[in-house]
């Protein structure tokens, strides 16, 4: 009898997430069937049979024939015979979500939790406390600088890519 390796949860949730991207495709090519095909989107789909070709999927009287088909297309409907046995062109993946977004929503939820200790650290200042500030005010600060660093850190990236 086999034995059956452990799933890791890391695995299931890529396994889980390929799924859901797979069913947002295909919710796009249902939603799409009856629409008209547009020139550009023609050059797209015959420039993803093209590639096709190229790397060795499909054989060249193939190609052909399903350019044809291509040509004679009026819906995204037709596509879909076209594209039987191969990747989903990308005219149905959904464009990428700007990352970061959730990172701000954490950085706030820091800071938040950090104002009652950063008060506390001003009360003790003001009555001269300095050491007692110094325990409150000051890792509160430094809590919130980290966190600002951590939400940013995706647009610092991006900056430093590009080159500005």
């Amino acid at each position: 009898m086999a034995e059956r390796r452990p799933v890791k949860a890391g695995e299931l949730m890529g396994l889980a997430a390929a799924a859901g991207q797979e069913a947002r495709a295909a919710a796009a090519r249902r939603r799409m069937a009856q629409i008209r095909l547009t020139d550009e989107e023609r050059r797209v789909a015959t420039d993803e049979l093209a590639e096709q070709f190229a790397i060795g999927r499909l054989d060249e009287p193939e190609l052909h024939r399903r350019v044809d088909l291509l040509n004679d297309a009026v819906t995204h409907g037709d596509l879909q015979p076209i594209f039987a046995g191969l990747p989903a062109p990308s005219l149905y993946t959904p464009p990428a979500r700007k990352p970061g977004r959730w990172r701000w929503a954490g950085f706030a939820a820091a800071a938040w939790l950090a104002v009652p200790f950063v008060l506390t650290g001003l009360v003790f200042m003001v009555f001269g406390r300095e050491i007692a500030a110094a325990i409150f005010g000051l890792p509160a600060l430094a809590w919130t600088f980290y966190a600002y660093r951590w939400a940013s850190r995706p647009a610092r990236e991006e900056r430093r890519r590009s080159g500005s």
